[in-house]
């Protein structure tokens, strides 16, 4: 079924489509059930990141919301995105001269005010002032997503290293040695879980004499990743009212960010 409506900003293309259509495809195009395009459904899940409109304002002429909504739980429930997250950060990093998978990774954390929906689980993060919750994320020197979870905004960043570390190497097949990270992760503590596993944590530091704005070695690379992620609307505030929503959100919004790079260096893709 082909659509007629007037394409949205946030709408994939069709050299993005072609990359992502293979592990949004759970069933075979032609099978009974489906009675809306899942190119269509996958826009009006886009729409939603982007715009960060609630589900049951989705526009009339995408998929009905409830659609978008329990299709969308069926690719992150499947894995579809997990999937995509690593092989398009394989493409990347190829297209880049790196080599497949990542020896080194930046660990940083993200406080995101409550709102009423997120109210009941939020915490307060002393250090920013902040009610809410807290994203913790691990991204290769590209950039590109490797681990997160979602914690209280109240829970300290040293408490979620051995986590953190884990989800990483159980993402690039234990070939990280090596995170870099801020005096958030200082103390034994931090160290010890990390080194469980195979990972070494390297602090990196403010200048002692620091005036105005310092761009930081490496860790610079992990501060874009959340600017790119604060480009979807949905992902400003925790609007969420489960953890892992708001964890699987995140997600989603990388991979867009990811599809849109791979497809730019497709072979006929514009770069």
């Amino acid at each position: 079924m082909v659509t007629s409506r007037k394409p949205y900003p946030s709408d994939v293309s069709d050299a993005e489509w072609a990359l992502v259509a293979p592990y949004l495809t759970l069933l075979p195009e032609a099978c009974g059930q489906r009675t809306h395009p899942l190119k269509e459904v996958f826009n009006g899940l886009r729409y939603i990141m982007k715009t960060g409109a609630p589900w049951r304002w989705m526009p009339n002429d995408l998929p009905p919301w409830e659609i978008v909504y329990q299709q969308a739980q069926r690719w992150l429930r499947a894995g579809c995105f997990e999937a995509l997250a690593e092989d398009l950060s394989t493409v990347l990093r190829l297209a880049a001269g790196r080599p497949a998978q990542p020896s080194a990774a930046i660990i940083d954390s993200r406080t995101l005010r409550s709102t009423p929906e997120s109210g009941a689980r939020a915490g307060y993060d002393g250090a920013k002032r902040k009610k809410g919750s807290k994203l913790h994320m691990a991204v290769d020197t590209l950039g590109h997503l490797l681990a997160l979870h979602v914690t209280p905004a109240s829970d300290d960043d040293r408490s979620q290293v051995g986590r953190m570390a884990q989800a990483i190497q159980a993402a690039t097949d234990e070939s990280v040695d090596i995170a870099f990270v801020d005096q958030g992760y200082t103390g034994q503590r931090a160290a010890t879980a990390a080194a469980e596993h195979g990972i070494e944590l390297e602090l990196v530091k403010l200048p002692q004499a620091k005036r105005g704005f310092v761009l930081l070695p490496r860790r610079w690379v992990v501060e874009r990743s959340f600017a790119w992620a604060t480009r979807f609307r949905r992902l400003v505030k925790d609007y969420e009212r489960c953890a892992a929503t708001l964890a699987d959100l995140h997600l989603v919004a990388f991979v867009c960010i990811m599809l849109k790079n791979a497809a730019i260096r497709r072979p006929g893709g514009g770069a």
